[in-house]
């Protein structure tokens, strides 16, 4: 990882305004500024992970929480008819930030295979 920081770390950080829609001590969560859903909230961790190819096996606690944050921020949304969790790996899966960072899509029919 380059010592430039990520637009991720910068929000985590205080930089870089963002709307903050839950935090804790290991993760962040906040509306995404480019939306593709009515509900479409990025859930990241504190700690700075490039991907999802980079977890390790020590990471597995702070994994589950994140996904268990999903399920809880999808109920709290009232996404009661459903919701998708995504999370893009690598340049060709779509990741545009080199921060781990789970994806909330909700509030609309989300329709399959997804691009």
């Amino acid at each position: 990882m380059s010592g430039e920081k990520t637009i991720f770390k910068k929000i985590i950080d205080g930089e870089i305004p963002a709307d903050i829609i839950y935090e804790d001590d290991l993760c962040l969560a906040f509306n995404d500024v480019n939306p593709q859903a009515p509900v479409h909230v990025l859930v990241i961790p504190k700690q700075e992970i490039p991907s999802m190819a980079h977890l390790q096996d020590s990471d597995q606690a702070l994994a589950g929480h994140l996904l268990l944050t999903v399920g809880k921020l999808a109920k709290q949304l009232g996404l009661d008819s459903g919701y998708r969790t995504i999370v893009n790996t690598g340049k060709e899966g779509g990741q545009s930030v080199d921060h781990l960072h789970l994806h909330l899509l909700g509030g609309r029919s989300l329709h399959w295979p997804p691009g």
